[in-house]
């Protein structure tokens, strides 16, 4: 008798029975990809519907930024990048501004993937160059993978490694990513698109680090290059005549002015006075005091400087004070909760903020994703088993979200607020000592220090400090330079008690993301967790957010995350507005329906010669 193989045997019939569901499985070939819809431009469209295809080329657009700079290369921790310094590069796939989930070939011709987006195969364009003309092929993208994979701040690095099971150079023009079995693929081909593409070769012959601070680019593929720069003062990039993409439908309309300008300053004070003198020509204005008190200058009266209310259909950015959930101080959220009444936006808003602005109170604020009411039995669904393993109270499914709190505006310390902030605290064990402090059983006193580099939030915080001291917490108001506060508030340091900054919320389809804003693993190598969130009620709800197979399913996930984020009181919810503020020289013009998702000033506004000549023959501008 003929001696069987049997262990050959069996794995020649997985391999046949894979061939034949690989046969069988339905492979789709597009121009894109959506998350849970269809695409809205068909394979062979012309141009972006929100972009005037006629814009004429040329001029320049400057703006400001606060602060400084001394690095050129965004994707290390090391040193401060400068503003804008990503565009330099591209990815396989971009959105657009008018449509949600939705990612189109720019630099492939066709992605192919599964119904169960297990893999993705981009097959390139062979005309994506480099700046330098180089072409740009497969080899690029896996070295740029490779790269970010092994040498990329922690956020890269956690879903490289984790979620990319194999990433190859199939040819010189096709390249196929593989994802981790047991990751949800909803988002990968769309997260493998989304790959910055840097130059291998020029990476390698000038010996390059990802990990370094520099004040040489890499090389990319983008419309802009570097023309000029004073670091710390001003960086100038300017249009490539020899763009590759300029025709591309995803192109056309956009990439308009021939140079961007930004100009640094100290702060916001010297910044809009360099703007009324014509240091730099447009400007978008953050601070509610300046847009109600100080665009009465005579370029705002004799119209050389059009001043506008521009709508913006954004989600809201979850601007709020964080919280360092690593201090043993702020561990008891009694005292996260007292902390956060103390904070009187209704007065704020009406002394401060002329009005202006409308209250945060949800992580997805101004979206249908924000928790409401009671939980809803699809968030019941999610919560009770929680609940049922004591990781969550059982009032998280009956109790209305939490909310900002609410204050009256007639004086900055609200009273009411004040006593109940009060027994929280000495319900916490933190009890009013002689000298009017809080302190503990060891005798410690409550102190918060709030770390700032926005002068322009000096006005805001102090009142602030001054209702904390009002409870009996020793607090303080610490202003440091832009590089202080990325020493301090960054990993692995993470040395302050509350800071200003935004609680992630990943946007109108949000998925992996969000486990760099929240997830346990996270709370001390992320520059998204400066909270340091870490829930295992949260960590669980993270897992469904990419399962999600529909909207609807999305939704209520997120409801509920909503519901459970907003438990834990890390954040106290600041405000936003519906509107861009925005100030220019009337040298500029903009398609007369912006999109809802974008303001778009750099990419698909233009300059207008005529308007322009003007200003400079009356003497407005050089």
């Amino acid at each position: 008798m003929r001696h069987i193989n049997t262990g050959f045997a069996l794995a020649a019939l997985m391999l046949s029975a894979t061939a034949a569901f690989a046969q069988d499985a339905k492979v789709i070939t597009a121009h894109g990809i959506s998350t849970f819809g269809t695409l809205k431009y068909p394979a062979d469209f012309k141009h972006l519907d929100y972009v005037n295809p006629d814009a004429p080329k040329g001029g320049e657009i400057s703006e400001w930024y606060p602060g400084t700079f001394d690095s050129l290369n965004p994707y290390s921790v090391k040193g401060v990048a400068a503003v804008g310094s990503q565009i330099f590069y591209e990815s396989i796939l971009v959105g657009t501004a008018d449509e949600i989930g939705s990612a189109y070939c720019l630099m492939c011709e066709t992605m192919e993937y599964p119904e169960d987006r297990s893999w993705v195969i981009f097959h390139l364009r062979h005309d994506v160059k480099f700046s330098d003309g180089s072409p740009m092929t497969a080899a690029d993208v896996v070295f740029s993978y490779e790269m970010f994979r092994d040498k990329g701040i922690a956020e890269y690095r956690s879903v490289f490694n984790q979620k990319f099971q194999s990433v190859e150079a199939v040819d010189d023009y096709t390249v196929k990513f593989t994802f981790t079995p047991g990751t949800q693929f909803r988002d990968m081909p769309a997260t493998a698109g989304s790959l910055t593409i840097m130059s291998k070769t020029d990476y390698e012959a000038n010996k390059r680090d990802l990990e370094d601070s520099s004040l040489k680019p890499f090389l990319g593929t983008s419309a802009y290059v570097l023309e000029s720069l004073r670091p710390g003062q001003q960086i100038i990039y300017k249009r490539n005549p020899d763009y590759w993409g300029a025709a591309h439908p995803l192109s056309v309309g956009q990439n308009n002015f021939d140079r961007i300008r930004y100009e640094y300053f100290g702060d916001d004070t010297a910044a809009l006075e360099g703007f009324k003198s014509g240091v730099y020509t447009f400007r978008q204005e953050n601070s509610a005091k300046n847009w109600a008190t100080q665009y009465n200058f005579e370029g705002i009266t004799n119209g050389t400087v059009i001043k506008a209310e521009l709508p913006n259909g954004n989600i809201a950015s979850g601007q709020g004070f964080l919280l360092n959930l690593r201090r043993e101080k702020l561990q008891d959220p009694r005292v996260r909760e007292a902390i956060g009444l103390m904070f009187n936006f209704e007065w704020s808003n009406q002394t401060l903020f002329y009005g202006l602005y409308t209250r945060i109170n949800s992580i997805w604020e101004n979206t249908q994703m924000a928790a409401k009411g009671p939980a809803n039995p699809g968030e019941v669904t999610l919560l009770q088993p929680l609940v049922d393993e004591g990781l969550l109270p059982a009032t998280i499914l009956t109790d209305e979200p939490v909310m900002g709190s609410v204050s009256k505006a007639d004086k900055a310390l609200d009273r009411s607020n004040l006593r109940k902030a009060s027994k929280l605290l000495d319900e916490a064990g933190w009890e009013v000592g002689a000298d009017g402090m809080r302190r503990n059983a060891k005798g410690e006193t409550l102190t918060l220090e709030f770390l700032e580099d926005s002068p322009s939030f000096e006005r805001v915080i102090s009142p602030y400090v001054e209702n904390l001291r009002a409870l009996g917490i020793d607090a303080s108001l610490s202003m440091v330079d832009p590089a202080q506060m990325s020493q301090r508030s960054d990993p692995p340091n993470f040395d302050y008690d509350i800071i200003t900054g935004n609680a992630v919320n990943g946007g109108y389809e949000p998925g992996g993301e969000l486990k760099q804003g929240y997830a346990s693993v996270t709370k001390d190598n992320s520059t998204r967790n400066r909270a340091g969130v870490a829930n295992p009620a949260v960590d669980r709800l993270l897992e469904l957010v990419e399962g999600a197979k529909t909207r609807e399913e999305l939704d209520t996930v997120i409801q509920a995350l909503d519901r459970v984020l907003r438990a834990e009181r890390f954040w106290i919810p600041e405000w936003y507005r519906k509107s861009y503020f925005v100030a220019y020289y009337d040298q500029y013009a903009h398609p007369e329906a912006l999109p809802p998702y974008a303001l778009g000033e750099l990419s698909f506004w233009w300059f207008d010669q005529a308007k322009a000549d003007k200003l400079k023959a009356a003497g407005v501008l050089k």
